[in-house]
């Protein structure tokens, strides 16, 4: 036991590593078939020896036969003088060169997937280092060791990155792009992806070639189209390190749609930047002709890409329509008609980039209406799934390539390049801010300034763009290279690692994580509506406009078309509601229990099972010609003018209503008289007094007679009951019984008034036609009111609006 209790226990922290370090040992045996580099370089396939020897002298295809390897006719080894030495069945057979390239890609995708689980168990590396640095020094030291062992370690080639790895990272940003944030900073984006990816590819290019023309540098070779292609090429913000940087420092919505949304866009002008540029390297003399077609070739790229991707999607979002019987293959559609946009653009030399955006962003509220559940949770999975590995696999081979590529090294030209494009980025996103928050009513404040010009960073497509330099063109490719990788390097290890420190700094707002609840949704889409009408009423078409206009085409065509049943018609949560009350409903009706249905259950059940018939449409009145012409010429001259600039008022130049004041003062004088009818009404309530029992009544009265014996001369006087033991109690007194006067008896005088006491009146009633609240009676003095106040409760508490008491002093 104690020896037992001696061993020390690895930790479960340390398994992702033993997994790693095991994933490493089983790449070195397989080092000596040269690792993945036989798949991403060009040979000739595998030829069996067997299968080689098969071939009929007859085919063209094939190479004259060899002596030494004549083909002998299959003889029976039974026969005597044919013997020959029998082998023993083969049991266990090694054949690796069958199985080589599934067998390495695995083995490669599964050292990723181990790299990611490795880092993310342990939270204090990732939380300082970010995943893609982690993931280059892994590319470095796996790099490193192939190099070590004596082969040459893989290198990340442009058409592997282009054609497999990119596609599934954009399809995902594409497909799960946030619409709304999008379409509302669409103007900003693009001033940034389009006018600042020009400025940096010029400015940059412009001053690497005064640098190549100082003297003693050893770069005058290099002329003014080759350094404005590596400006091309270096100035774009790479989406794949932005993502990889952004997701993990969770900054705001806004930020990060305004960075991603940079490097989405900034593809069509990288590409029109880098074909234009590599085209002209080849022509002796570049003309006006040719300036002007690579300007138009930029808006061939980019729309040109833009209508391949929408008219992919359109064509996914109908075929989902059709599947509601096959539901297993739903997700392929989406993944198919995605890559194929994607290819279909790279044919033509258009951009594939925004060919996956426009697909993924047509298709998704379509095929989301038509597929089921479970086929949505598919797609999202497996686009999370593949663009992670695709990203992780990016990172590695990108530290691989560093280490088996060749590089020229020149400090001039390597250090000009950080130091010019730190200079462009930030003076680009300075200057654009500067012009964008003329027009913006949300401002980017300068910690957002700061964020935009620091989290520009270059990643993949930079390698592999200048990894398609051609040699003949571009003599300096390596040195070209090196410059690259070295600002890679920068702005994923410096920027990337200090940004989240910066933010936490700065106090920049982070993304909320909880969603929208259904009332914010709805206040959201009311507020839409509502600057919607106040854009149509102004004359202004602005964006709501035009989103209500695409919102009312998309409902009025599109979802007709592309959506399958009553969900073109509806909303998907109501349509949803619809369904689970009409299958309530129905199980309601087979069971029997129609009778015994429960007052909760709502009547849309009903509605369905017995559909009313549809409402006769109300039959709008006539108008005569005067009316409506008088109609018209009110709008004409109301509405019908809204381009016109309106002229600016304020409260001091308004004409004043002499009627206005008059007005104000009845509306004062009836709302007081109502508040103090309100309090008569509520003083005039008396609660009623219970009753005593005999036995005390006659016990109150035996104890003093004179208290309650009335008085000859007051028989026509309500008769009051005091209770002597609490005389000052409110409950205390009791109207037993009050006879009014009538109405032909004449008013007494004030003498008779004082002998008899306090005497009730009643109000004579008003004339029809009169105003009661403005036409004062007789007895509505302010001394008859509180003479009236004493014969009612006073109620509990005394009025505190009243500033005296109810009988004054002296009375």
């Amino acid at each position: 036991m104690q020896a037992r209790r001696g061993r020390r226990v690895p930790s479960l922290r340390a398994l992702p590593f033993l997994f790693i370090v095991a994933a490493l040992l089983g790449l070195l045996p397989l080092l000596h078939s040269h690792g993945l580099q036989h798949m991403l370089t060009s040979e000739p396939p595998y030829r069996d020896p067997a299968v080689l020897s098969a071939i009929e002298p007859g085919d063209v295809t094939a190479a004259p036969p060899d002596v030494s390897q004549e083909i002998r006719p299959l003889t029976n080894h039974s026969s005597p003088g044919h013997s020959k030495p029998r082998k023993a069945f083969p049991v266990l057979g090694i054949d690796y060169t069958h199985v080589r390239i599934p067998f390495e890609i695995s083995l490669w995708i599964l050292l990723a997937c181990l790299m990611k689980l490795g880092f993310h168990v342990i939270p204090s590396v990732s939380n300082i280092v970010p995943e893609s640095c982690l993931l280059i020094v892994v590319g470095l030291l796996v790099g490193g060791l192939i190099k070590g062992v004596g082969e040459s370690p893989p290198i990340l080639k442009s058409d592997i990155f282009f054609l497999f790895l990119l596609p599934p990272i954009i399809l995902d940003a594409g497909y799960f792009l946030p619409l709304r944030q999008f379409t509302e900073n669409l103007g900003t984006i693009l001033i940034f992806a389009v006018v600042g990816t020009l400025w940096n590819a010029f400015f940059l290019g412009g001053l690497m070639y005064a640098v190549c023309q100082i003297s003693g540098t050893g770069l005058n070779h290099i002329g003014l189209l080759a350094n404005l292609l590596f400006g091309s090429i270096i100035s774009a913000v790479d989406p794949v390190a932005v993502l990889a940087v952004f997701e993990e420092i969770h900054i705001n919505e806004l930020l990060h749609i305004l960075v991603f949304g940079e490097s989405l866009l900034n593809d069509a002008v990288t590409v029109v930047l880098y074909h234009l540029f590599e085209e002209y390297a080849n022509f002796d003399q570049v003309t006006v002709t040719d300036i002007v077609l690579g300007f138009l070739s930029f808006f061939v790229v980019s729309l040109g890409g833009v209508f391949v991707g929408v008219v992919y999607g359109v064509i996914a979002a109908f075929t989902s329509r059709f599947t509601s019987h096959i539901r297993v293959i739903e997700p392929l559609f989406v993944f198919l008609y995605s890559y194929m946009a994607y290819l279909s653009a790279e044919l033509f030399h258009l951009s594939g980039i925004m060919a996956l955006i426009a697909s993924g962003v047509v298709m998704r509220p379509y095929v989301e209406a038509n597929i089921s559940h479970k086929s949505h949770t598919t797609i999202k999975y497996f686009l999370k799934m593949w663009s992670s590995v695709s990203e992780t696999l990016i990172f590695i081979f990108l530290g691989v390539s560093t280490v088996a590529g060749q590089h020229y090294w020149n400090w001039t030209f390597v250090i000009s390049t950080l130091i010019f494009c730190l200079i462009a980025r930030v003076l680009g996103v300075l200057g654009l801010t500067w012009f964008i928050n003329k027009f913006r009513i949300v401002k980017l404040t300068p910690k957002d300034q700061f964020i935009i010009a620091y989290g520009g960073l270059r990643g993949a497509i930079a390698f592999s763009l200048g990894y398609l330099l051609d040699y003949e063109h571009f003599g300096m490719r390596d040195m070209f290279l090196t410059a690259i990788i070295t600002v890679i390097f920068f702005t994923v290890f410096v920027q990337g690692m200090t940004i989240r420190p910066l933010v936490d700094l700065l106090a920049v707002k982070k993304k909320q994580e909880t969603k929208r609840s259904i009332n914010e949704e709805i206040h959201t889409q009311f507020l839409d509506h509502l600057l919607t009408g106040i854009e149509d009423i102004c004359g202004h078409y602005g964006h709501h406009h035009w989103k209500d206009k695409l919102n009312r085409f998309n409902k009025k065509y599109m979802k007709k078309c592309l959506i399958a049943g009553e969900r073109s018609k509806e909303p998907q949560l109501i349509a949803f509601y619809h369904k689970m009350e009409m299958k309530q409903a129905i199980e309601l009706v087979e069971s029997g229990g129609l009778g015994k249905i429960p007052s909760a259950i709502s009547t849309v059940s009903m509605q369905n099972i017995n559909p009313k018939a549809l409402p006769v449409e109300r039959i709008l009145p006539a108008l005569s010609k005067d009316k409506e012409e008088e109609i018209r010429k009110i709008l004409r001259n109301n509405l019908q003018k809204t381009r016109q600039r309106l002229r600016s008022y304020n409260r001091h130049t308004l004409v004043a209503d002499p009627y206005e004041e008059a007005w104000n003062q009845m509306l004062l004088r009836r709302q007081k008289a109502r508040q103090l009818e309100q309090k008569m009404n509520n003083f005039l309530t008396v609660p009623s007094h219970k009753l005593d029992s005999p036995t005390m009544s006659r016990a109150r009265i035996g104890s003093d007679p004179l208290a309650y014996e009335p008085k000859s001369d007051s028989e026509n006087l309500p008769i009051i009951t005091i209770d002597p033991a609490s005389p000052q109690s409110p409950e205390s007194v009791d109207l037993v019984n009050e006879e009014l006067k009538g109405m032909s008896r004449l008013p007494p005088s004030p003498e008779e008034e004082e002998e008899e006491g306090l005497v009730m009146h009643v109000k004579e009633s008003s004339s029809p036609g009169t105003d009661d609240v403005f036409t004062p009676g007789a007895g509505d003095s302010p001394s008859n009111q509180r003479m009236m106040r004493c014969l009612s409760d006073p109620g509990p508490r005394p009025d505190p609006e009243e500033g005296e008491p109810f009988i004054p002093k002296g009375q």
